[in-house]
């Protein structure tokens, strides 16, 4: 079984990306983006990105999970803190993110060491989080293997049941920080001869340089 892709092909004529076009830093060129991202009605879920890790045998995973803040200390995500995901962080302390913009034709990628943030920082956002997501924090184990969907059922109902409406912040629940040193913005162009500028930082400054596509 199998099937034939190589027919398949796009132009990208929706925009460009000139130097003229972007800014001394990178993170001011992100926000615009991310902010006609936002704007985009065609576009779902803006604030979703790959993120990249790698294990202690070398080998490289992704998962999708959505950016819930971003300044000039890095960009922010919450998650457990004993998954597939932390627990390769804990190996290796650095990760890849990606944010794909399909209908705009635009790619950003992200490159960086990885920290927690604080123990305030994580309090605050899940004192934000619906009551529903906060119970499956305790809930789910997540990236260990359980029987079936039935016990993560039955988690929430004892769960549900011993915090009523104020489940604590889990010990294992908290927020990553990537602390980018590399960025990199792709727009899409007419015969695959598209746009790449890169920032990397250098001695504390950030280097602006095209890529060859």
């Amino acid at each position: 079984m199998g099937k034939r892709l190589a027919d398949q092909r796009k132009s990208y004529e929706q925009g460009q990306l000139d130097e003229a076009d972007t800014t001394s830093e990178p993170l001011a060129l992100f926000l615009r983006w991310l902010d006609q991202a936002e704007k985009a009605k065609n576009v779902t879920e803006p604030n979703a990105m790959t993120l990249a890790t790698v294990g202690a045998d070398g080998r490289p995973s992704t998962r999708v999970v959505l950016i819930k803040d971003v300044d000039e200390r890095g960009l922010v995500w919450y998650t457990n803190y004993n998954s597939r995901k932390a627990q390769e962080l804990a190996g290796n302390p650095y990760a890849a993110l990606q944010f794909h913009w399909v209908e705009l034709e635009r790619v950003v990628r992200v490159e960086g060491r990885v920290e927690k943030v604080s123990a305030e920082e994580s309090d605050a956002y899940f004192a934000v989080r619906p009551l529903d997501s906060r119970i499956g924090a305790w809930a789910s184990p997540q990236s260990q293997v359980i029987a079936n969907r039935g016990v993560l059922v039955a988690n929430v109902a004892k769960l549900t049941t011993r915090f009523g409406l104020n489940p604590p912040r889990p010990d294992h629940w908290g927020g990553y920080r990537l602390v980018p040193d590399s960025w990199e913005f792709w727009q899409g162009r007419k015969s695959r001869l598209h746009d790449r500028i890169r920032y990397r930082l250098d001695a504390g400054i950030w280097v602006r340089e095209r890529l060859a596509p």
